[in-house]
C-alpha cells in the first residue's frame, strides 16, 4: 500500500477517535468550543474517508473512457476539503452567535479540559505524521490533510486554553467568543486549498520559476534551433509539458528522436517526484507565425 493511502488511513482513525471523545463531552457539557471541535473533527473523518477514496482512484491505470488518467480527482478532493472546512466555520460561527445572545453555563469542565489536552496531543501526532508524508511524497491531497489537521491542532490549544480560563473565571462569554475566532481561522485557512485545487482543475501553468526553469534546458539544447508553443499543466501528481521544437531541417529522423528524447529526460529529471509527461513536437522549421494566423481564422 503506498505511503499516502497509509496515512488517510491513519488520520481516518484518530479522526474517529477524536470525535467520539469530543462529541460525548461537548454535549455533555454545552461548550460550543468543544461542541465545534467535535463537528470539526467528524468532518476531519469524512474528508480523509473521501481522500482515502480519491488516492485509489488516481493512482489506478488509464483506460478507454479516461485516457489521461484519474488523477484530477486529488485536486478534487482539496477542493471538497476546502469547502467541507468553510461550511463548518459557518456552523460553528452561528452556534457562537446563538450563544452569545442565549448565554447558558458550561458543564463537566474538569473532563472537558483533559479530553481537549489529549486531543492536542493526538493531533500533534497526527500532525508530525502527515507533514513528513507530506514532505516525502508531495501530494496535493496529504499537503491540504496535513494544513487541515493543523488548523486542529491551533483550534484545540485555544479551545483547552478557554476551559482554563473559564474554570478560572467563570466568565462564560469566553467560549462563544473563541469560537467566533476559530470559525474565522478556519475559513482562512481554507482558501487556499480550494484556489489550488481549482487552479488545477482549470489546467492552469505551472508555477513560473518551472516554467523558466524548462525554458532553459529547450535554450541550451543544441540540437534545436529554438522552440515555440510550450504549455504546462498539472493534474494531481502527474505533469503535462507538450513544446514545438524547431529542428535543422537536414536532420535526419533517428537524429531528431535522439535529441527530443534528452529534452525530455531533462525536464523530467526537474520533477523527480512527480509523473511527467513530455511531448516534443519536431519542427523543420518554425511554424509558430503561420499556426497563429491559422488559429485566427
Amino acid at each position: 500500500m503506498r505511503l499516502e493511502k497509509k496515512a488517510t488511513l491513519v488520520s481516518t482513525s484518530v479522526a474517529g477517535i477524536l470525535v467520539l471523545m469530543k462529541m460525548t463531552v461537548g454535549i455533555l457539557s454545552g461548550s460550543i468550543a468543544v461542541l465545534a471541535s467535535a463537528i470539526d473533527s467528524f468532518l476531519d473523518l469524512t474528508v480523509s474517508l473521501f481522500n482515502f477514496f480519491a488516492l485509489n482512484t488516481a493512482e489506478k491505470n488509464p483506460d478507454e473512457q479516461f485516457n489521461y488518467g484519474r488523477s484530477k480527482i486529488e485536486p478534487l478532493a482539496a477542493v471538497v476539503e476546502g469547502t467541507v472546512i468553510s461550511i463548518s466555520a459557518v456552523f460553528i460561527f452561528y452556534e457562537a452567535l446563538v450563544k452569545i445572545t442565549h448565554p447558558r453555563e458550561m458543564g463537566f469542565m474538569q473532563s472537558s479540559i483533559w479530553v481537549m489536552a489529549a486531543s492536542l496531543v493526538i493531533t500533534l501526532a497526527l500532525v508530525l505524521f502527515l507533514n513528513y508524508v507530506a514532505k516525502k511524497t508531495k501530494n496535493m491531497v496529504i499537503t491540504a490533510d496535513a494544513l487541515h489537521y493543523k488548523t486542529d491542532l491551533f483550534s484545540n490549544g485555544a479551545v483547552l486554553m478557554a476551559l482554563a480560563l473559564i474554570s478560572m473565571t467563570g466568565e462564560q462569554l469566553i467560549d462563544p467568543i473563541l469560537g467566533l475566532g476559530i470559525a474565522i481561522y478556519m475559513i482562512y485557512s481554507a482558501i487556499p486549498i480550494i484556489k489550488e485545487g481549482v487552479l488545477m482543475l482549470l489546467d492552469a501553468a505551472l508555477p513560473e520559476e518551472d516554467i523558466q526553469s524548462i525554458r532553459n534546458i529547450l535554450q541550451n539544447n543544441i540540437g534545436i534551433s529554438d522552440y515555440h508553443f510550450l504549455q504546462t499543466r498539472e493534474s494531481g501528481s502527474q505533469i503535462f509539458i507538450s513544446v514545438h521544437a524547431v529542428f535543422n531541417i537536414s536532420i535526419s529522423l533517428y537524429d531528431a528522436h535522439l535529441v527530443a528524447d534528452k529534452i525530455e529526460a531533462d525536464i523530467k529529471a526537474l520533477f523527480e517526484d512527480k509523473s511527467v509527461h513530455t511531448i516534443v513536437h519536431m519542427d523543420p522549421y518554425d511554424d509558430s507565425e503561420m499556426n497563429e494566423i491559422e488559429d485566427k481564422y
